[in-house]
């Protein structure tokens, strides 16, 4: 759907982490007035119902599933998190976050009251799940195998973090596994097969959040499976509905990864 310039505008005001969301909403409203062109006018008035006592509460549903745009085309691409954000949501759906939140909140729910997961499929993170509830990101462990390297420099020249150096001596690469982000670029650009990947999973992270007093996601040390990420997802909410006090945010009441991982 077009877009006038003065909406667009108005649409780039918007806080990125519900902008894809709000735009959503406008162009619903749009289509239902019959129209192909959405104007400033419809977003005007679509925010002053919003606004209205109760009307952005109708449009909450208590938690955000946001992901990345690369999907299977992007040239970045770790490992797709398609098939685990559907897992997600089902837990976040039995678990019933908005009735929690509704029980607890004092106030009208706002979008700001919503417990937020982002997934990316590599360590670019464009779904920004640093500064989120619940950040995950799609990792893949670069491994040494045996076939023979040409020393050719092609995986060293292909990682941004400096983590690969070859041992000219022993005619093999090294990999620093310190300063690895598991982004598998090392993996795409090696001709020979010698680096391959080694295991496949997902980096997580907990606690980010904007507003007055940001903070960053702590991340929580391993590589984990589809299965291990929504298992850390049910103990993360079980922690929350058991903390959380009129609407407090995860990353509020969450100091250490170790209250959520101490039983590992």
């Amino acid at each position: 759907m077009k877009w006038s310039e003065d909406a667009d505008r108005a649409l780039k005001k918007v806080p990125f982490f519900v902008r894809k969301k709000v735009k959503k909403k406008v162009e619903d409203f749009v289509k239902q007035k019959k129209k192909n062109l959405v104007e400033l006018s419809d977003v005007n008035e679509l925010k002053k119902k919003f606004l209205s006592k109760g009307g952005m509460e109708k449009v909450i549903k208590g938690y955000e599933i946001a992901t990345c745009f690369g999907g299977d085309g992007c040239p970045n691409l770790a490992n797709p998190g398609t098939m685990l954000a559907k897992d997600i949501e089902k837990i976040f759906e039995k678990e019933n976050i908005l009735l929690f939140l509704k029980e607890n909140v004092k106030e009208d729910l706002k979008f700001h009251h919503e417990f937020r997961v982002a997934l990316s499929d590599c360590p670019n993170a464009c779904s920004r799940p640093q500064i989120v509830d619940i950040g995950i990101i799609g990792a893949v462990l670069p491994g040494i195998f045996d076939e023979a390297c040409t020393l050719c420099s092609t995986c060293v020249d292909a990682c941004n973090e400096n983590a690969v150096t070859l041992d000219e001596d022993k005619e093999r690469p090294v990999i620093d596994h310190g300063l690895c982000l598991m982004c598998a670029r090392c993996i795409r650009a090696c001709p020979t097969g010698t680096i391959r990947e080694k295991e496949k999973g997902f980096r997580v992270m907990l606690g980010g959040r904007l507003g007055r007093h940001p903070r960053l996601a702590m991340e929580v040390s391993g590589l984990f499976s589809h299965n291990e990420v929504l298992q850390i997802i049910k103990k993360c909410l079980k922690f929350y509905k058991k903390k959380s006090k009129q609407g407090q945010r995860f990353s509020h009441i969450l100091s250490s990864v170790d209250q959520i991982m101490g039983d590992r």
